[in-house]
């Protein structure tokens, strides 16, 4: 990486901090090696272990490279209930590098608390503008980061997209896999409505959301395991949704947001689902600490909204670069 462009990665990571601290958010410092992670089946992990001091008859004792901060972070929010705010590095397995990706990349994660994922919305659009208003004279940014996002519900895109209601097909036996049959996707038999869900929207709807601003997709349907608030809705013929949105510039996923699930049991289900799932398909398996669920409990947790933001890949858009390898130091290989 030249010279110039080191000095514009480390201003833009400093305007991030300004806009947060001029907002009193806490910046924490969390570690990057964990004895246990949250369970996420779509994601593997990277595995190491901590040697025992010479002459020790213990064991090496496993850790695991977080694949994001909220580990910590959520842990720091029961005890403190105040808003935070992290830029770290985080970890990801069986990643590609290169265009899109890096198994070793920033990410900016930021805890809003008594807030739902529409303030959350509105804080990123005003981190935008912000980043905006002070971008160097040159860059190439312009309208296709500027504020105010795009707004499209998940079925909305659903039905623009891949031409389909996915509400009524996710309710009637069948007809999500004819519909991906439809739109040409094959998929083998046998599989769930989520998973069938899941090829339809990246085959058939993400490649799509390419327009001149910003796109937030909201409100994903509830049967996409994920530890966000519900948002009404009884059945999925009637769109039972949950609070998240996802952010999307130039066609590349930026950012992934929650109304953060505070209710105990509800954790403690989502736990002992996907770890189950892990088990069953991880290729690199990790502990999962069993009693996590419990700082939810009682009123210690606040309701809040979390952010996790691909930082590399902002930088990436705002410089006008076209790969995340032209915004790192050291790229991996």
């Amino acid at each position: 990486m030249d010279i110039e462009m080191l000095r514009e990665r480390a201003r833009i990571i400093r305007q991030v901090r300004a806009f947060f601290d001029q907002r009193d958010y806490l910046e924490t410092d969390t570690p990057l090696l964990a004895p246990s992670l949250i369970p996420e089946s779509c994601l593997e992990v990277f595995q190491t272990s901590r040697l025992q001091p010479a002459g020790s008859r213990k064991p090496p004792q496993p850790y695991w490279l977080i694949p994001s901060p909220e580990v910590w972070m959520k842990r720091l929010l029961a005890q403190h209930q105040t808003s935070l705010y992290q830029i770290c590095k985080c970890f990801r397995n069986g990643e590609s590098s290169g265009r899109q990706h890096s198994p070793e990349f920033t990410m900016l994660e930021y805890y809003t608390v008594q807030a739902d994922y529409s303030d959350s919305l509105e804080l990123t659009e005003e981190l935008f503008a912000f980043l905006l208003k002070n971008e160097t004279v040159g860059h190439s940014s312009g309208g296709a980061l500027s504020p105010p996002f795009i707004r499209m519900t998940v079925a909305e895109a659903f039905q623009t997209w891949a031409g389909f209601d996915l509400y009524r097909a996710a309710a009637e036996e069948g007809a999500l896999e004819e519909q991906a049959r439809r739109l040409g996707l094959n998929p083998p038999p046998g599989l769930s409505v989520h998973e069938l869900y899941d090829i339809i929207f990246v085959h058939a709807v993400e490649p799509m959301i390419n327009l001149d601003r910003p796109v937030a997709l909201l409100d994903y349907p509830a049967f996409v395991p994920c530890l966000a608030k519900k948002s009404g809705g009884g059945n999925a013929d009637s769109g039972e949704t949950v609070e998240r949105w996802e952010l999307y510039a130039r066609g590349l996923e930026l950012a992934n947001c929650f109304s953060e699930e505070t209710d105990a049991q509800a954790v403690c289900r989502f736990f002992e689902s996907e770890k189950s799932a892990k088990e069953t398909s991880a290729i690199v398996p990790h502990a999962v600490d069993d009693d996590y669920w419990k700082i939810f409990a009682g009123k210690s947790f606040p309701q809040c909204s979390g952010v996790a933001m691909g930082l590399d890949r902002l930088i990436m858009l705002l410089c006008g670069r076209k790969t995340v390898d032209g915004v790192l130091p050291f790229p991996m290989e």
